[in-house]
């Protein structure tokens, strides 16, 4: 989907928030990405009803990795789904990825994250 590679830069912490809709699994996927390009929150709803199974934090699963090891991340990802793992670059070239306000990608965040606390 998206050109994946590392960063070894470090700058001032600008956002940005897109949504992708997958049609091949009818899925959209929200992303909050770093200037870095790195996901820092991601949600993916699924299918026609939106069903949440994804609401997952970088910096969480970084957590979860240093303080619980492997069994500690495999956890958090049976909650809260796995994120995006390099640079989401090259975004601009792909269909279906629009850039959006971060009052939508809160809406979306919220929802899922909601949904995947309680177990839904």
């Amino acid at each position: 989907m998206f050109q994946q590679h590392a960063s070894g830069c470090a700058h001032a912490q600008v956002m940005r928030w897109l949504r992708y809709y997958f049609d091949e699994d009818d899925t959209l996927s929200y992303y909050e990405l770093g200037e870095d390009g790195y996901a820092r929150r991601q949600v993916e709803l699924q299918g026609s009803d939106r069903r949440p199974v994804t609401a997952a934090v970088l910096d969480d699963v970084l957590h979860a990795r240093d303080h619980g090891g492997i069994e500690a991340v495999q956890a958090y990802e049976r909650k809260y789904g796995v994120i995006a793992e390099g640079v989401l670059d090259g975004w601009h070239d792909i269909d279906h990825v629009v850039e959006i306000s971060p009052a939508e990608f809160e809406h979306a965040w919220t929802f899922a994250r909601r949904a995947l606390d309680q177990g839904r």
